[in-house]
């Protein structure tokens, strides 16, 4: 490219915020012009609006410190600057919709990191490397939007990315019930162990609403595209609890999946280190060379050896072997706030890119 394409992080001085800008700063294709907060930050610069609340282990790029935060609730004015925006404002579910689709009505494409358009039929949500044909719905989105090239694109919650893979990889064998358990880092819930004491040496049996989530976003990850809409997949029957335990990122899952036709530990483990989508065939900057990596050693995958594996991008799996009550046991983990938040919002957005849904305005 001879140009990058002007972007906007709205919600940038929260940890996701912080995650993407981080993720951006030597991007090939994108370059960040515009930031935009809440009215408290608006006026300051980056680096003053932040302060003492920058989150990432890298520190902040140089190029973003003297950006001057805009207000986010003054679409016309950050959209004015940029080509599309990166979306992960906090506020309550019926204010993100609703900025969200102003902000997609003055023509600006906007690829969300929030959970109040998963559901919304036109909307895709995905996993570039399971469901890129879900974007086949920016169509009937625009139509409904009244717009030509403005649109929402969503990615699917952090703490499905450690298991959802799996269930896309082996389709074939027709996957009927799924039991998990996510243990899920704190930076999923935006905060460090400075933010968060009590949860140095603590378990927490409670995360408000994941579990709903993690029980029905795959299946809409598994859908198919109908009339413009998407249909979320009927099977596999997922349940799910979610706890909160002390690490700062990557979020493991314990699985338990039985299947139609059962197949072989062999097949299994083969469909998943075989596992690629259009990221990898595009060889897209951000893409994981190799989206699924399984581990024979009896203790991985772990946080602290694998949880930057593919920079972040791409999920370790490890002790898949036969139950006593379902088909299969096996463990997942993935990085939540790169691939499961802002690194999967950047793959999204570079495929959307790479297929002429988000252009240069």
């Amino acid at each position: 490219m001879s140009q990058k394409l002007r972007v906007g992080i709205l919600g940038g001085t929260g940890m996701v915020g912080q995650r993407f800008i981080s993720l951006l700063e030597s991007h090939p294709w994108f370059e960040v012009t515009v930031i935009a907060a809440s009215p408290r930050s608006a006026g300051k610069t980056y680096e003053e609006a932040v302060g003492g609340r920058w989150k990432m282990l890298t520190p902040m790029p140089e190029a973003v410190k003297k950006i001057v935060v805009m207000n986010v609730n003054e679409v016309e004015k950050v959209a004015a600057g940029v080509d599309f925006v990166f979306s992960a404002v906090d506020m309550s579910k019926d204010e993100i919709k609703a900025i969200e689709e102003a902000y997609a009505k003055t023509e600006t494409p906007v690829v969300s990191n929030n959970s109040a358009h998963r559901w919304t039929p036109d909307v895709p949500m995905v996993v570039p490397e399971i469901n890129p044909e879900h974007f086949e719905v920016i169509k009937s989105q625009r139509e409904r939007l009244g717009t030509k090239s403005g649109f929402i694109a969503v990615k699917p919650n952090c703490s499905i990315q450690s298991y959802a893979p799996c269930l896309a990889a082996w389709r074939e064998f027709e996957p009927t019930t799924v039991v998990v358990t996510t243990y899920q880092a704190i930076s999923g819930a935006g905060k460090n162990f400075e933010d968060w004491p009590e949860m140095v040496g603590n378990v927490i049996p409670f995360i408000g609403g994941e579990e709903e989530k993690s029980e029905q976003e795959p299946l809409r990850v598994l859908g198919k595209v109908e009339n413009g809409v998407v249909v979320k997949a009927q099977e596999p029957a997922i349940t799910a609890q979610c706890i909160r335990i002390p690490v700062l990122n990557g979020h493991t899952a314990a699985v338990f999946v039985s299947f139609k036709k059962k197949p072989t530990k062999e097949q299994l483990i083969q469909k998943l280190t075989e596992f690629k989508g259009l990221p990898q065939e595009l060889e897209l900057p951000s893409a994981p060379k190799q989206f699924v990596q399984y581990m024979e050693e009896e203790n991985r995958p772990q946080i602290t050896l694998d949880v930057d594996y593919e920079n972040g991008m791409g999920v370790s799996i490890g002790r898949l072997r036969e139950d006593t009550v379902y088909d299969y046991k096996f463990v997942g983990m993935s990085h939540n706030t790169v691939r499961g938040a802002a690194g999967g919002a950047v793959l999204c957005a570079e495929l959307l890119k790479a297929q002429g849904y988000i252009q240069a305005k």
